[in-house]
């Protein structure tokens, strides 16, 4: 059975941008390749973290939201840990509420930006 997941992972701050987006499409390509189906991709930046982790206060937070088989999760967080430019990361099973909610959440945002491209 498929199922919704999102998965945040944050990277090391002393990467480079293409360093980060190599990173970034090597997860991509894990999920499609496994045949998940990404449903929305969201590049946070650099942000600041809550408490320091080896020896960083900032990393590189990525989004990424999918449908996938509930064995490929394991899987990738092995790949994660393996992965020394991923210093966190974390997936959660989204129920049908919070699917409800993320779409409607990126509907608002769109037609926010749309009106600005208006304005």
């Amino acid at each position: 059975m498929t199922n919704q997941y999102e998965t945040v992972f944050i990277m090391t701050p002393v990467l480079s941008d293409e360093q980060m987006k190599e990173t970034v499409d090597k997860f991509r390509k894990y999920l499609k390749d496994k045949g998940a189906e990404i449903v929305f991709d969201d590049d946070w930046g650099l942000r600041k973290l809550a408490y320091p982790i080896h020896k960083k206060s900032t990393g590189f937070y990525h989004l990424l939201e999918y449908k996938a088989e509930g064995d490929l999760i394991d899987n990738m967080e092995v790949a994660f840990r393996r992965d020394e430019r991923v210093i966190r990361f974390l997936t959660v099973k989204l129920d049908k509420h919070a699917v409800t909610y993320n779409e409607k959440k990126r509907r608002i945002a769109k037609e926010k930006k749309e009106k600005e491209t208006v304005e």
